[in-house]
């Protein structure tokens, strides 16, 4: 008996290495032994499948559409939707998307419980009438052949041992007539009736096997259907979806802009704004000169020419973030800013700052180096005159707007203190900086020096503006902004000359506005600088008293000599600032 268990446990380990059984393999030809060895990987890979397949599933298996829509995550979220849209103005904005959002999700509840009852009974029932049925009866009456069989071997060897016993005992005298030779005939005539009918069971079972191996092949291609369908189910699944959310959405979109038409919401986005390059900015706005350009020397020009330090000083982080947004969603209004012309300068150095590439550009940076390399004055111009002629029309035509107001700025320079050198300094990095090599440590202090060159560059652009930018210009191109005109500030030009190119007629409905008054943060900030910086006449309202020219001499003297003693100390502080800011700025990029 144990003899024929070692003999079984032997059978099965060499079933297990070889994927196929000795006891079958003779009845199979070679095309139904690799079907054969399919049977196990299917029945795994069915099983398998529906078992991640049920995980998927969000609702209750096996429950019916009301059932199942109620247990499913959307309903939950339409319904608590539907709790808070109540607590809503329903002629609100918000509460009329919250009441069409909730449909939506109700809407989407109902199609996910469809697509689940719909693979439940398309794909997860047959998988597992193939992983815990069909598969399983094959297999089963592979395991009953490979017993028969094993079983008729082992029959046949003990038949085949008797007969030979049978032999041996004739040969030893033992008659036909004796007691030994009668049992061992016997026991050969049973085993032989036992051997007959083994076989004949071991030839049926083998019949049933072969059928299951053949309806098995015919039935592989429908077992492989149930993953195209699958996919097809979800296909449907998605597209009736995505359908409702779009009939959803631009519905929802429609209702939206028609409840709320504010200029907000239909202005250019604020990433269209800072931080895109030129060329997309004014395609997308319609434009010739950048609007942050334009509205900023507009602005500038109106309240901020007389400003003392213009683009050094720094502006309220809060007031220039709120700016830089106006500027985006509403630039009609910007009106309100005009009085802290330091928020404005600052808004036009962060708009240059941000353009992934310079305004003065990329490809033409060496050829910038090299004009500002020359010595000789007439040679230096000629060649910044030749690289002006071999910018993009759209950075030339910006570039001249620019040039053009700090030229006048610059003739201020008694006043505001700005002269071409210092706004170099502050504005060349912000205008002209390398193009970024990854991987080269010596980048920053190549940059370095070279920044020393594009500060020289960009005082040359200032000097010689109207011999490199020929022709008056009009700053209010667009006819966009309506600025009040300064009340306050004591102008060295006659009436019929004072702001010539800043003609902007404002509409006779618009009444224009009394003078804004200085924000306090602007205030403040004036008052905590005095010792090194003294307030402009922006900020001293009072008109100087007539026949007192000798004081007036006096306190201008006193603002100059300390303007003096800081003056390069500050400069160097703030070229270092603005070429450190550049770099990081763009690596961060």
């Amino acid at each position: 008996m144990m003899k024929r268990q070692l003999h079984r446990m032997r059978q099965l380990a060499h079933t297990g290495s070889l994927g196929r059984t000795p006891e079958t393999a003779e009845f199979l030809g070679e095309d139904l032994q690799q079907v054969e060895q399919r049977l196990e990987p299917a029945k795994r890979a069915a099983h398998n499948v529906h078992k991640r397949l049920q995980a998927c599933l969000q609702g209750q298996s096996g429950a019916d559409m009301d059932k199942r829509v109620k247990k499913l995550p959307l309903m939950a979220l339409s319904t608590t939707m539907a709790e808070s849209f109540k607590e809503l103005d329903p002629d609100s904005s918000m509460g009329k998307a919250l009441e069409m959002s909730c449909a939506i999700q109700n809407q989407l509840a109902r199609i996910l419980a469809e697509f689940e009852m719909t693979l439940e009974r398309d794909v997860l029932q047959p998988l597992s009438r193939l992983s815990e049925e069909e598969l399983p009866a094959i297999l089963k009456h592979k395991k009953s052949l490979q017993k028969l069989v094993s079983d008729w071997n082992t029959l046949k060897s003990r038949l085949s041992q008797a007969a030979k016993n049978s032999g041996s005992s004739q040969g030893l005298g033992g008659g036909p007539g004796s007691y030994s030779h009668t049992t061992t005939a016997n026991k050969v005539e049973t085993l032989k009736e036992e051997e007959e009918e083994l076989k004949r069971k071991v030839e049926q079972c083998k019949d049933e096997y072969l059928a299951d191996l053949y309806h098995f092949t015919t039935k592989e291609d429908t077992y492989a259907n149930y993953f195209i369908h699958l996919m097809e189910i979800q296909a449907d699944y998605h597209r009736k979806s995505l359908s409702s959310l779009d009939t959803a959405l631009a519905e929802l979109r429609e209702n939206h802009s028609q409840a709320d038409p504010s200029p907000s919401m239909t202005a250019a986005p604020f990433s269209r704004v800072y931080g895109v390059s030129l060329g997309t900015h004014l395609q997308e706005l319609g434009r010739d000169i950048a609007l942050p350009i334009e509205a900023c020397v507009v602005m500038l020009l109106s309240e901020g020419m007389k400003e003392e330090g213009l683009f050094r000083l720094a502006a309220g982080a809060s007031v220039l973030k709120r700016l830089k947004q106006t500027m985006a969603l509403d630039p009609r209004s910007l009106q309100e800013f005009c009085s802290d012309p330091h928020a404005v300068a600052g808004a036009l150095k962060s708009y240059l700052r941000e353009l992934p590439e310079p305004l003065m550009t990329f490809d033409l940076y060496d050829d910038w180096m090299r004009a500002a390399s020359l010595k000789e004055p007439g040679a230096r111009l000629e060649a910044l005159q030749e690289v002006c002629s071999r910018l993009p029309r759209e950075n030339f035509s910006n570039l001249r707007y620019l040039m053009k107001f700090l030229a006048q700025l610059a003739e201020e320079q008694e006043v505001n203190r700005m002269t071409p050198s210092n706004i170099a300094i502050v504005l060349g990095p912000n205008l002209l900086w390398p193009p970024e090599k990854e991987g080269d440590p010596a980048q920053l202090d190549a940059a370095s020096v070279s920044s020393i060159q594009v500060v020289g560059v960009v005082e040359a652009l200032i000097q010689n503006a109207d011999t490199l930018f020929p022709g008056d210009i009009n700053f209010n191109v667009s006819g966009l902004f309506s600025v009040p005109a300064p009340q306050d500030k004591v102008s060295d030009r006659p009436a019929s000359e004072e702001l010539p190119a800043v003609a902007m007629p404002t509409p006779a409905v618009v009444p224009s506005p009394a003078p804004t008054p200085v924000p306090v943060a602007a205030k403040e900030r004036a008052e905590s600088e005095t010792p090194l910086r003294p307030a402009s006449p922006k900020f001293s309202r009072s008109p100087p008293e007539a026949g007192a020219p000798a004081e007036d001499t006096a306190r201008k003297r006193s603002q100059g000599s300390r303007w003096k003693e800081g003056e390069a100390h500050l400069l160097l502080q703030d070229f270092n600032f603005s070429l450190a800011n550049i770099f990081f700025c763009k690596a961060g990029k």
